[in-house]
């Protein structure tokens, strides 16, 4: 049996990577992406978190998130958003990929992968070198040619309170595109 380390530090700031059993693109559809939603939103109302950073890609996902003072708690929110997922994606007609018979034994299902990547966040540039990652996350899988043009991140946010440039990891500014205008 493998044994794994993980931190858990109260008040913590934890990068997180979830993905899809077998790679599948699960969150390719928009009902998968709002049944993910409701699902980190039923967890954050029971067992709140702050969402720090986030980026949805067709097979997996990375979000960044502070934890209260109090709790260290990531793995149930994780199996709680992995569950509440689940269930209602299943119930609305979703398909799961096959899983050995000792996995179906414990009650596991093929929709996630068993379990996550997590990395505790040491320091603000840590922190910032996380966001980075999951914000050039997009670019680096080929969906898009520039970060901004990726709807489904945290980096839009980011953007609007001035914390990235619209034209982040281009090598451009604003004012070498004509005509061009960021909200």
């Amino acid at each position: 049996m493998s044994w794994y380390r993980r931190r858990y530090t109260p008040g913590g700031t934890f990068f997180f990577t979830a993905v899809a059993e077998a790679r599948r693109p699960l969150f390719s559809s928009e009902l998968s992406r709002k049944l993910l939603r409701a699902a980190i939103s039923e967890c954050r109302n029971r067992r709140p978190f702050e969402i720090v950073g986030m980026v949805l890609l067709d097979d997996h996902l990375h979000t960044i998130w502070t934890l209260p003072p109090d709790d260290a708690d990531y793995s149930t929110r994780w199996r709680k958003i992995k569950e509440a997922f689940t269930d209602a994606y299943l119930a609305a007609g979703g398909t799961e990929a096959p899983v050995s018979d000792e996995r179906r034994a414990r009650g596991e299902r093929g929709v996630w992968q068993r379990r996550f990547w997590e990395h505790e966040c040491r320091d603000e540039d840590d922190l910032k070198r996380c966001l980075d990652y999951i914000h050039w996350n997009p670019v680096k899988h080929g969906y898009v040619s520039r970060v901004v043009d990726y709807p489904w991140s945290s980096f839009h946010q980011y953007v609007r309170t001035g914390e990235y440039d619209p034209l982040w990891g281009t090598g451009l500014t604003i004012a070498e595109i004509p005509g061009a205008e960021w909200e």
